[in-house]
């Protein structure tokens, strides 16, 4: 029997009485049963799930030789395949694109690039769409959260959790290295505001540590509009409203140097697109149906 691409557990069961274990969420099992005079042993077996990794690049070349380095030292977490790292390139004008294409990555490489710079979230909405892997990982070029803690989503992944939410916020996390002052405390404002204007209780909007499930992913981006700073907000408020569950796990983050967040400029951006999300839904921009009962809105605090 080859165990080479998938996890098993087995389950020594005593006598006649055969218990299951309690792991009765986990995805695509198949049993086999052995009997052996005094004891049965039950074999499970779970369907790896795949993952691709999406990285926005807008004028990275100063931070793009970390990033190879960190992915080509990742090692990915068992129970994972890495299916592919796409780089999208929203329109860089300096060598980020030449960098994407000539470095070396032991994983398999996929860009996506277009001349104009569009925003950030349409990068992200990009990439998004091109996956086809069981779940998709969001995260930045600067690596302030390795790919590495991918391994805390993990049971929840298996659980099937449509989306998990990285945070800096929620008490548990490790931020080693913190914004300035002034950014890090209208970070926490803008957390508040969103609350409130979209009804969404996650501690950390804007963390770029994000992972959707397929089905989830495919839903929420096709319907996303915003290509700025509000994406974060508006693709939580679309899960929400879509009735994927949601669940926000503590990662360690360090605040990296080179940001290009204007701080007033992208600030009154954000608040205005908050607006925006509210009345884009009131004007059923986003076609929203009536959701399917089977989903069911949850907030999980991992």
């Amino acid at each position: 029997m080859s165990l080479s691409s998938d996890l098993f557990r087995c389950v020594t069961c005593q006598s006649d009485s055969l218990k299951i274990p309690p792991t009765t969420n986990l995805p695509q099992r198949s049993f086999t049963l052995f009997s052996n005079l005094s004891s049965r042993i039950l074999i499970y077996k779970i369907k790896m799930k795949t993952l691709t990794l999406v990285i926005p690049v807008y004028n990275e070349a100063k931070r793009l030789r970390k990033t190879f380095s960190t992915l080509n030292k990742w090692q990915v977490s068992a129970g994972l395949k890495l299916d592919q790292v796409i780089f999208v390139n929203d329109g860089s004008t300096d060598q980020s694109l030449n960098i994407l294409k000539n470095t070396h990555l032991k994983l398999n490489k996929k860009i996506i690039s277009y001349p104009k710079n569009m925003g950030k979230g349409f990068a992200i909405k990009k990439g998004m769409l091109a996956s086809q892997a069981d779940y998709t990982l969001m995260l930045d070029a600067d690596m302030a959260t390795t790919p590495s803690q991918i391994k805390k989503f993990l049971p929840l992944i298996n659980k099937g959790t449509d989306v998990i939410v990285g945070t800096r916020k929620n008490g548990h996390s490790t931020v080693t290295i913190h914004q300035p002052f002034i950014r890090e405390n209208l970070g926490k404002i803008f957390t508040k505001l969103s609350q409130i204007i979209l009804g969404v209780q996650v501690t950390d909007f804007t963390c770029g540590f994000k992972a959707f499930s397929q089905i989830a992913k495919n839903d929420i981006f096709s319907k996303s509009l915003i290509n700025r700073w509000g994406y974060d907000a508006e693709i939580l408020f679309l899960a929400k409203k879509l009735n994927y569950s949601i669940a926000e796990k503590s990662v360690p983050w360090a605040d990296q140097k080179g940001t290009k967040v204007n701080l007033i400029k992208d600030s009154i951006s954000s608040l205005s697109e908050l607006i925006t999300i509210r009345l884009f839904h009131l004007q059923n921009k986003y076609q929203i149906k009536s959701p399917l009962p089977k989903f069911g809105y949850t907030l999980a605090n991992a």
